[in-house]
């Protein structure tokens, strides 16, 4: 099994940090490589497109609104991976009273090695966590 995380620390609260990244659909509001995405079966499925127009599919597993984390599998990616579980947390950071944001996975490669897989899973959220820190007027991710 192989893993990725990207991690960004914030001057802002949790909460004020969870309302921009904690719904399952809320991606495009500060993603701007997700172009589109919409839910389905209830909220707990994401079609997701990317500017590329490649289509993700994703499985809401646990969605815990006190605790500021959610993880989802992949249904459907051109990424070619088995297993997968990602993670997003907004957890009280140390700097500032802020908060700290981790974006984590686990997944197992399929027809690429492990290096490729956690360089571009590392890759995707740090632009991700980048683009919100943008967003957000404030520094860039760890």
């Amino acid at each position: 099994m192989s893993s990725a995380e990207a991690h960004l620390d914030t001057p802002l609260q949790p909460d004020e940090v969870w309302q921009i990244i904690g719904g399952f659909g809320s991606l495009p509001d500060w993603f701007p490589d997700v172009s589109q995405t919409e839910l389905a079966d209830g909220g707990r499925l994401r079609h997701l497109q990317d500017s590329s127009g490649h289509s993700f599919v994703e499985r809401l597993e646990i969605y815990d609104h006190a605790a500021h984390r959610y993880s989802y599998s992949i249904v459907e990616s051109p990424i070619s991976v088995t297993n997968y579980l990602a993670t997003l947390a907004v957890t009280p950071g140390i700097v500032n009273n802020g908060s700290h944001i981790e974006w984590s996975c686990t997944f197992t490669p399929v027809r690429m090695s492990n290096e490729e897989a956690e360089s571009l899973f590392r890759t995707i959220f740090s632009a991700g966590l980048k683009a919100l820190a943008t967003h957000l007027k404030f520094g860039s991710p760890a």
